[in-house]
């Protein structure tokens, strides 16, 4: 507990976000981003300051100042790669809503054909017009990563419209859900977070080497995955009372464990793969969490990211960062890796779990 403590204090002041970049680069977007926040913490500090009697010119200026200096330390990193996707196809799981839909945003205005792949076709279609005119190719393919046929299903059709994958972003996820099952009986944090991602990126990997082209396999992890805690004896947490917490930490740190794996597998090939925190951002993935959509729309969003911020991270790892020993990235820069992640044998073995799970021989 002490060392994961530890871990967030050491991320929270992490030096990347005093980099030159940070503060030369981006301030249009920042701006344009953060009017609302800007624009209430400005008022609450002026209304602090004129009920404490010392609404003078110099505390006005004050309370600009800090309102600015808050956010753009809670917004953190920006990217600022200025990398062109021409010609390349992303697939993007759970692009519909969220982080998901603003990586996409970005990487159609790079001229990328994008993939939104997605469980819920209305959804993902209202999505996909959205997203229309920012340049590039979108369309809309149905993936829902809580059934394996489905996972399979996709896969095999970009293998039969022979559709070569440069970047994968493993994006999707669920965020402390009650209990629930996937298709398959496993537990759906998981069952989804996980073993969806596990199978889709490997039935894609033999396509992706053939192609012999560049490639990048992304995964969105979370800070969370700090306080992951694997049994391979109970990964699906059926031995104890079921924590949802708990069970999302888990999936997260399995996900960092998986991209350390596939690395180690991928070695020497023209594969990159990337595991990265987007930052703790206000989106409907944590509707399980902020239950108030007043709450999370309006009031804590002031303290977290939005999901244009959130993404940066994943823009970053999908045109400019380069693969690093710590298999993880945060604030567009290389971040610290849970210890546990850094258990090679944990990561072969849950790899072997997985595939058995899965049935990825079949």
């Amino acid at each position: 507990m002490e060392q994961n403590a530890i871990a967030i204090v050491q991320r929270m002041f992490y030096p990347n976000w005093l980099c030159w970049a940070f503060f030369t680069k981006s301030w249009g977007l920042f701006f344009s981003e953060e009017l609302y926040n800007l624009t209430v913490l400005f008022s609450a500090a002026l209304l602090w300051q004129y009920l404490s009697g010392s609404a003078r010119i110099t505390s006005v200026f004050w309370s600009a100042f800090w309102a600015v200096a808050v956010r753009r330390y809670l917004a953190e990193g920006l990217c600022t790669s200025t990398t062109r996707l021409t010609g390349q196809t992303v697939v993007i799981t759970g692009a519909n809503v969220g982080i998901g839909r603003e990586t996409a945003r970005d990487l159609l205005r790079r001229g990328a054909h994008v993939i939104l792949a997605c469980r819920s076709l209305p959804k993902a279609e209202e999505a996909r017009r959205s997203l229309l005119g920012e340049g590039g190719k979108v369309e809309v393919r149905l993936l829902d990563l809580s059934s394996l046929q489905s996972v399979r299903d996709f896969a095999a059709g970009l293998v039969k419209d022979n559709i070569k994958v440069h970047i994968l972003i493993n994006n999707a996820g669920v965020v402390s859900c009650p209990y629930m099952e996937t298709q398959e009986g496993f537990e759906m944090q998981m069952g989804t977070n996980h073993l969806g991602h596990f199978l889709l990126t490997n039935l894609l990997l033999p396509q992706m080497k053939q192609h012999g082209e560049p490639t990048r396999i992304i995964n969105v992890s979370s800070i969370a995955s700090l306080g992951g805690k694997i049994d391979l004896d109970d990964l699906f947490l059926k031995k104890k009372p079921y924590d949802p917490q708990q069970s999302y930490n888990n999936s997260k740190l399995a996900n960092v464990l998986f991209t350390r794996r596939l690395a180690h597998l991928l070695r020497g090939t023209k594969i990159q793969v990337f595991a990265l925190h987007p930052g703790c951002v206000v989106s409907s993935g944590t509707r399980h969490v902020l239950r108030s959509t007043f709450l999370r729309d309006y009031v804590f969003s002031l303290m977290l990211k939005t999901t244009l911020e959130g993404a940066q991270t994943t823009v970053y790892c999908a045109t400019e960062a380069e693969q690093h020993s710590e298999m993880y990235f945060s604030d567009c820069a290389v971040g610290w890796a849970p210890d546990a992640s850094k258990d090679e044998r944990l990561a072969e073995d849950l790899w072997k779990l997985s595939a058995q799970l899965v049935k990825l021989d079949e």
